[in-house]
């Protein structure tokens, strides 16, 4: 038998077992025990392969029908079935949820738009001075890919036939090669725009704009130490990941390209700038000239285009409140007739004189504000002079321009068109859609319309949008949207239940007697969603578990926007982590025969112990997390 399957089978013994030896004996069950006994039995179900929804839903029913049976069993069955109506109704009436199926529908269109070959390659040619640059060039591509798309599978099987057999080829470690495009595949459930995270702000309802703020800056940290690693391992262990060698590293130029380095100079700018004034432009074509040259300037137009709306941003003048037109309440006369009413009473009259009645008298000019005053240029407020840090910044930023226009020779230039047609318009894509929803310019579900037009765009800008795609697309959308709007169908009766049978109140019960401190208590719900990731993917832990430990929250102060990037950053290794490690067998399915799956669940096991440590830097540091929607919303 294979150890996988002996693994999984003492799994289910030892969930079993432990339920069984902790539950009371049969007579003196109560309705908690009967949901602690339903919150076992689904995790034995899931693990021997039976569909999670509909065990959900399954389970779900049969115990609500025996909480309401034990409440009145006349109206039992009509109660179970108006609980399952409206646990429907209310899946279908999230707006929140709106945003998945257009999220997953991008990235479906980006993936078939045949961005991935392209980005890797130029990704690869522009850090070959970098230890390890096929490594981190993967990684890079798979964060960036992974987060333009935000399917795991998908990443890990194109990167798995593109960047795999080019680090073997390349003399790189398989268990290394194996490790850097599992754990890169999966940082697409982490950085937004990600399932995950809509999946848990559903659930927790916590913000999803906020969840996407928050989870930025943990992503990228997570990236950078699995790009650190790779560097060091290449510098520590030459053997693991050798350098490339000088063949590899050429970039073939053009004849127009060699005879502007051969004629002029070796850098980009100054060639095409003396090439302009040559005589008869060195036989180099005009319109060759100008294309190039505008190429090369690109980056200085978008640093002038940036600095620019700083300086407008940093003095713009002030606003300035007027007071004119303003007059002081009590006042009704004009200057220095101040009025002694009180309230809205009339003035008293004397005795025996009837009250008189209010006439308005005429107003004295100078009571009269004006409606409508156009300040004239002089009034307006002045500019405010641009502060020391902005005069520092530009100064910084143009000497760093200079310096990149010194070394920006013509292979250069060749790996920034490459990345020009690959990376950029990724970027720019998913900057677009994060922007617009951490800054509130757009809903989550607006953001994602805007993001599956992009994806479209993309697809018709490299051919690649036609029936066929758009067709296949559509139908996995609907096949992948489906799947999770039936786990939250489920997951809603099952939590329905489990609250019914008193289970919530017996767990939190439980868990205060412990007398846990915060600190603990933290811990403690970390190790078991780690644990859990063993034979549990991230959408069984979202759905079923995050119910019982949300309202947990509140006994300990713990914020459940922090407690949920936590849980993000740890469901990490519910893709690493066997015996599931989805990410492994999508790599098995395309990797060359002579790389085992045990040579690939040992090559994510270092990856596995960079996420405990980015876990560990989150909650030690939480402003990694916090900050950003902080500074945005609070």
């Amino acid at each position: 038998m294979r150890k996988e399957l002996w693994f999984g089978i003492s799994l289910i013994v030892l969930i079993v077992g432990g339920v069984f030896w902790f539950m009371p004996a049969p007579s003196m069950w109560t309705n908690g025990h009967l949901g602690l006994l339903m919150l076992a039995l689904i995790v034995v179900a899931i693990m021997l392969g039976f569909p999670t929804a509909f065990t959900l839903m399954g389970m779900g029913v049969l115990f609500a029908w025996l909480a309401y049976r034990h409440a009145n069993p006349e109206i039992a069955v009509e109660q179970t079935l108006d609980l399952m109506v409206q646990r429907a109704y209310a899946v279908m009436t999230n707006d929140v949820l709106i945003s998945i199926p257009l999220f997953v529908f991008m990235g479906y269109l980006v993936e078939r738009a045949n961005l991935i070959e392209k980005l890797f390659r130029s990704l690869h040619l522009a850090l070959a001075w970098l230890p390890g640059s096929l490594a981190v060039a993967t990684l890079i591509t798979c964060a960036v890919f992974a987060t333009a798309t935000g399917i795991v599978g998908a990443v890990v099987t194109l990167m798995g036939l593109l960047a795999l057999p080019a680090m073997l080829r390349a003399g790189y470690g398989t268990q290394l090669s194996a490790g850097a495009v599992t754990a890169g595949g999966c940082l697409g459930i982490l950085i937004p725009p990600s399932v995950l995270l809509i999946v848990y702000g559903a659930t927790a309802g916590v913000s999803v704009v906020q969840l996407y703020a928050g989870a930025f800056f943990p992503g990228l940290m997570l990236a950078g130490l699995y790009i650190l690693y790779a560097i060091l391992i290449a510098k520590l262990k030459p053997s693991l990941a050798p350098p490339l060698s000088q063949a590899e590293r050429q970039i073939p130029l053009s004849g127009f390209a060699t005879t502007l380095r051969d004629n002029f100079s070796q850098r980009a700018l100054p060639a095409l700038l003396m090439a302009l004034k040559g005589r008869r432009n060195a036989q180099v074509p005009t319109r060759y000239l100008m294309r190039q040259l505008s190429v090369v300037l690109m980056p200085a137009f978008v640093v002038a285009v940036a600095m620019s709306l700083m300086y407008a941003a940093v003095t713009a003048p002030k606003p300035v409140e007027s007071t004119a037109g303003l007059v002081e309440m009590g006042v009704l006369g004009g200057a220095g007739e101040a009025a002694t009413y009180d309230d809205l009473q009339a003035p008293p009259a004397e005795a025996g004189t009837p009250a008189p009645a209010l006439t308005p008298r005429p107003a004295a000019p100078q009571d009269v504000a004006p409606a409508m005053q156009v300040p004239d240029a002089a009034d307006a407020a002045p500019a405010t002079p641009a502060p020391t840090w902005f005069w520092i910044t530009l100064a910084v930023v143009a000497a760093g321009l200079a310096i990149f226009y010194w070394f920006f020779n013509f292979a250069r230039l060749e790996i920034f068109k490459l990345l020009l047609s690959s990376f950029f318009p990724l970027a720019v894509m998913i900057l677009a859609v994060l922007g617009s929803i951490v800054f509130g310019l757009a809903t989550p579900t607006e953001a994602a319309a805007v993001g599956s037009l992009g994806g479209a765009l993309l697809a018709a800008a490299y051919g690649q949008l036609n029936y066929n795609v758009v067709r296949e697309s559509v139908f996995l959308t609907v096949k992948t949207s489906a799947m999770v709007c039936w786990l939250f169908v489920g997951s809603s009766i099952f939590s329905a239940a489990f609250a019914l049978l008193g289970g919530q109140a017996l767990v939190e019960q439980w868990v205060l007697s412990l007398d846990l401190s915060p600190v603990q208590f933290m811990i403690l719900a970390q190790v078991i969603i780690f644990l859990l990731g063993w034979p549990l993917e991230w959408t069984e832990i979202i759905i079923i578990f995050m119910p019982i430990f949300i309202p947990l929250l509140d006994n300990f102060g713990i914020d459940p926007l922090f407690f949920g990037l936590l849980v993000a950053l740890n469901l990490q290794t519910a893709f690493l982590s066997p015996p599931v490690a989805m990410a492994a067998f999508y790599l098995k399915g395309v990797a060359p025969p002579h790389v085992t799956l045990n040579q690939i669940f040992a090559g994510m096991l270092p990856f596995m112990a960079i996420q405990l440590i980015a876990l560990a830097l989150l909650y030690i540091f939480p402003g990694i997390g916090l900050w950003l929607p902080q500074v945005l919303y609070r």
